[in-house]
């Protein structure tokens, strides 16, 4: 089976440049380059970096939205047996918190920090 694709592959491969080889010269093609980029280009400034400015504010936005909603209602914290177990201390640190430790976020084995 892998073997008929790869020879299908193979086939429409050494077609294309057959017919990539006959064709006339670049003079054409040069012209038309031109008119390509330029379109690009127009559309790289008026479109993606607009839409990625978009994307940040929105996501920005979002995310203070969820802090503060984290500030008036911290999730309670619940001493599931299977995390945050410490077979042997991390060696930085008091061995106790994580190299990227956010003390209102993570929470200790004991619970959260005051």
């Amino acid at each position: 089976m892998a073997s008929q694709v790869m020879n299908v592959l193979r086939r429409q491969f050494s077609t294309s440049l057959a017919r990539r080889s006959t064709a006339p010269a670049h003079g054409a093609v040069a012209e038309d380059a031109h008119g390509t980029a330029k379109t690009w280009k127009y559309l790289s400034f008026l479109v993606a970096v607009p839409g990625v400015m978009f994307c940040m504010v929105n996501a920005y936005k979002g995310e203070m939205e969820h802090k503060a909603h984290l500030e008036h209602h911290k999730p309670e914290f619940v001493a599931y047996p299977h995390l945050r177990i410490r077979t042997k201390a991390f060696p930085w640190g008091d061995g106790v918190k994580t190299l990227f430790h956010n003390k209102e976020a993570n929470a200790l084995p004991e619970g959260y920090e005051e």
